[in-house]
């Protein structure tokens, strides 16, 4: 199938699957004499696995780690736990970070006006970390 149709069946805009296969996340399809890439249902299956794991927030080189992993038949499960455990961690940071900048931002849309005055606490604090 020419990469139209793995678009269509993997849900990935070619653009994507490219680039996929740029940073070797999956290997390039094969060509066909007429120099197209010619995918299978292999290709497709993990073109939504990639997809899948990128959903999930997994890092380019984590889908590398557990497409490696996937391939290796004789893998730990462990290994594979520990990449995601190792996402959850990374999440928890970036979901505190969240919490942190929307308390300060809360903060500071409470002590302003919001009204025709040009004074802004969120503007002031704002060129105050500019510094």
């Amino acid at each position: 199938m020419n990469i139209g149709d793995a678009a269509a069946r993997s849900g990935l805009p070619t653009k994507t699957i490219r680039y996929y296969e740029e940073v070797g996340l999956v290997r390039p399809a094969k060509r066909q004499d007429n120099r197209y890439r010619d995918y299978d249902e292999m290709d497709v299956h993990r073109l939504r696995f990639v997809q899948r794991a990128r959903g999930l927030g997994f890092s380019v080189e984590q889908c590398r780690e557990l497409l490696a992993l996937y391939d290796d038949k004789s893998r730990a499960s462990a290994d594979v736990k520990a990449i995601a455990l190792q996402h959850i961690a990374e999440i928890d940071q970036r979901l505190m970070a969240l919490a942190d900048m929307r308390a300060t931002l809360a903060a500071l849309a409470e002590k302003c006006h919001g009204d025709d005055r040009p004074s802004c606490p969120i503007l002031q604090d704002l060129a105050a970390d500019a510094g």
